[in-house]
């Protein structure tokens, strides 16, 4: 009698497969504490050279290891590598960022600085009966010095004469006290129509003046010029109606701008309105 053979049952094993993707995004989660302890411990700059670096791998569909100098390099970095990197890229500063104690303490001198200039110019003012001529006004983003045409020009001319170069001397050596301001000198003048040898239209006449003025406080100061920038605005920006001799006398005028500073926190330092525009 053949003996029936007995197969054993085996027990199936379990699929492990699941075992790879929960790896993964164990990996994933520990790169993210990783990545949010590190960030808690580095400064602003650091924190955008980071975030950049992720930005430019993901939106080129790349990964991390396939782009090793994501984040510009500068030549510290290459010098302590052996000087292989290219030392054209922009350097990464070591500079501590501004604290918001800084930060406040430096606003506020500025407008305090401001402030203190409109009363020193408010005084030259009234102490020389310049009221009809000149205003002051300050507002968030800068001190404004009006100036009357005729108390600085002859009629259609860009040439200073000797009142308002004493002017423009007097007001040059008050700023020469707030060397860290944008100035912008802007000319105006009313609509109408001009055309000699000298200047073809309004914006020629206004441009010109500007440049002039700017010229007599530069020659008298030690004030560093890029900070000076003159423009000419014509006819175009009126503050009075043109129709009647009172309004075109205002439109005529000179404007000094002395632009309030800000902070930018993308670049960690103070900067003026005139640069955020």
């Amino acid at each position: 009698m053949s003996k029936k053979r007995r197969h054993e049952e085996h027990e199936e094993h379990v699929d492990e497969s699941w075992l790879v993707p929960y790896a993964d995004i164990l990996t994933l989660l520990l790169a993210l504490f990783i990545v949010l302890y590190s960030m808690s411990q580095v400064d602003a700059k650091k924190f955008q050279d980071l975030s950049q670096a992720f930005s430019v791998a993901f939106s080129n569909g790349q990964g991390v290891l396939d782009m090793p100098s994501i984040i510009e390099r500068g030549p510290d970095a290459d010098a302590e590598n052996g000087g292989n990197e290219n030392s054209d890229l922009e350097g990464m500063t070591d500079e501590e960022p501004l604290s918001e104690q800084e930060i406040e303490q430096l606003l506020e001198q500025s407008e305090h600085d401001l402030n203190t200039l409109k009363q020193e110019i408010d005084e030259y003012i009234a102490d020389n009966g310049l009221t009809s001529s000149l205003e002051t006004s300050l507002n968030m983003s800068q001190l404004l010095i009006t100036i009357r045409d005729n108390a600085l020009f002859d009629s259609a001319e860009a040439s200073v004469k000797e009142d308002g170069r004493e002017l423009a001397v007097s007001i040059a050596k008050m700023l020469e006290n707030y060397p860290d301001f944008n100035v912008v000198i802007a000319g105006h003048t009313d609509n109408a129509p001009i055309r000699n040898a000298t200047y073809r239209s309004n914006w020629d006449l206004s441009v010109m003046r500007a440049v002039r003025f700017l010229d007599i406080i530069l020659l008298n100061t030690n004030l560093d010029p890029k900070r000076f920038s003159p423009v000419g605005y014509g006819e175009y920006h009126p503050v009075e109606t043109n129709d009647t001799s009172e309004g075109r006398a205002k439109n005529r005028r000179v404007e000094i701008s002395i632009v309030h500073n800000y902070f930018d926190p993308n670049k960690q330092q103070i900067i003026s309105a005139k640069e955020i525009e």
